[in-house]
């Protein structure tokens, strides 16, 4: 049941602030990261798990979570989804090992991905008037975009002028209220049908990812021949392809087959799921790079930020305005290109350069290219998808995006360790005095960024090119999606 109209902006309200949580706290613990690791005395190869955890659970359960949603009712499951964030943060703000933070961050990313998929279908079904969507959409939309800016400069102020365990805290009085504001203004719904879940393949697609990512930690500590590190790359690798079986023999399949089988749809999930890769690691050495080479504050670390938000906003607006005048296939590969030309200038980063001259105009490049490729991209992952398969197909862009920057940054931070311990012990011999030591590891340090960069330049090459080999639909042919709302 929709809500009265009286309370129609106060039930968008509501979803806007449970979209702002999510988006939120997949960036708010980057600045904190530095703080928390010493604080809780997280090993370099264990610390990515901090940013893993949270999007691996949100993107391997977010399909689930949204056919639940859908067959349990959507407002039931947003004020469980709200509830469930709430307490999971407090724990992670509470957290006095790494384990428990971990556990809290996956239980953060399990719960929002019951409230996101919920969020948007209640959206769409509280306002029904084309003016009135748009609008609505419009606000979802804004935020969705702008959340991540506002995590990294909410995470600055809390960690330099509180602590980093409010960067977890802060979410715990914004979601009951949300919840409890839910109750009275958010109207009811649930779909009509076919009430079965797919639970084997939620099981095994996600325990085979976690079992992947975990594999490229191992890889960083007993090395990628170890037979703990190989067991655990055969056993993801096993558990993903059993997934595919079930998928194809359920009746009533988590992800069906025949939505990313088609090359359009298919080049735009591959080509997310790369610029996940790439992309979400990049945030993770930067925030060191800023804060342990450079010196920064935690809060000057979320505000040199900013551009790439800026960024985004200007490639966004420029796809929008010739997106249908030149079609989705050359804006992905040009966005693309441009995004990886401003990762391979980030390789130029050293102990002694500055902010503005080799880290700022990397993050404009990068963010512009981004910017233009998103709207596309999204577009194409819409084009000719059946009505019953459009709420799959539009999640899906969202779940390779948080899948692929769940793996790559586990990889590229395994990649990182593995390339200090190198460079120290090709070097080591030139250390003639410990005073030396330090000097030695810093250059160390920074040396493995770049090489961590290089490698998410070429994740996002791979992604360029996969766009301009697959992606074929024609400008008419995505014009029709457009108002769409796509993903959570």
């Amino acid at each position: 049941m929709s809500p009265k109209p009286r309370n129609r902006w106060l039930a968008l309200t509501v979803i806007a602030v449970s979209q702002l949580l999510i988006v939120l706290d997949a960036t708010i613990v980057n600045i904190a990261l530095p703080t928390a690791q010493t604080a809780l005395n997280i090993s370099d190869a264990d610390r990515q798990w901090m940013i893993t955890a949270y999007t691996l659970a949100f993107g391997g359960l977010l399909l689930l979570g949204g056919r639940i949603a859908d067959f349990t009712g959507r407002k039931r499951a947003f004020i469980i989804g709200l509830l469930g964030f709430a307490a999971a943060s407090a724990l992670g703000g509470l957290a006095t090992n790494a384990e428990t933070l971990f556990a809290a961050r996956a239980l953060q990313g399990a719960f929002g991905a019951l409230m996101a998929p919920a969020a948007l279908s209640l959206l769409t079904v509280t306002f029904t008037e084309p003016r009135e969507r748009a609008r609505a959409f419009g606000v979802y939309g804004a935020i969705a975009g702008g959340g991540g800016a506002v995590g990294l400069l909410l995470g600055g102020l809390l960690t330099e002028y509180a602590s980093w365990r409010w960067t977890l805290l802060v979410s715990t009085p914004i979601a009951i209220v949300a919840a409890l504001a839910a109750v009275r203004f958010v109207g009811e719904s649930r779909a009509e049908g076919n009430t079965r879940y797919d639970l084997p393949g939620a099981l095994t697609s996600t325990a085979g990812l976690v079992a992947l990512v975990y594999g490229f930690t191992k890889a960083s500590e007993d090395g990628w021949g170890s037979p703990v590190t190989v067991a655990w790359l055969i056993g993801a690798g096993l558990l993903l392809v059993l997934f595919v079986v079930i998928e194809l023999r359920s009746s009533h399949p988590l992800l069906p087959m025949r939505v990313i089988l088609d090359r359009n749809r298919g080049g735009a999930y591959v080509a997310a799921l790369l610029i996940g890769s790439g992309l979400f690691g990049v945030f993770l050495f930067l925030t060191f790079y800023l804060q342990q080479t450079l010196g920064y504050s935690a809060l000057m670390t979320g505000v040199a930020f900013l551009p790439f938000t800026l960024g985004i906003i200007a490639g966004a607006g420029f796809s929008a305005q010739v997106q249908t005048r030149v079609g989705p296939r050359l804006l992905m590969f040009g966005g693309l290109l441009l995004s990886t030309i401003g990762m391979v200038m980030l390789t130029r980063i050293g102990v002694d350069t500055g902010f503005w001259t080799h880290v700022f105009p990397a993050e404009l490049v990068i963010s512009f290219g981004m910017g233009v490729t998103f709207g596309p991209m999204s577009n194409t992952a819409l084009v000719g998808v059946a009505n019953h398969d459009a709420g799959v197909a539009s999640a899906l862009i969202n779940t390779t995006q948080q899948i692929g920057g769940s793996l790559g940054t586990a990889l590229l931070n395994t990649i990182f360790t593995s390339a200090v311990a190198g460079y120290l012990a090709d070097h080591r011999a030139e250390i003639t005095s410990p005073d030396q030591v330090p000097a030695l590891q810093a250059v160390a340090t920074v040396h493995s960024y770049t090489v961590a960069f290089w490698v998410s330049a070429a994740l996002i090459g791979l992604a360029a090119l996969v766009a301009v080999i697959l992606v074929r639909a024609g400008r008419e042919e995505v014009a029709a999606n457009e108002g769409v709302p796509v993903g959570v």
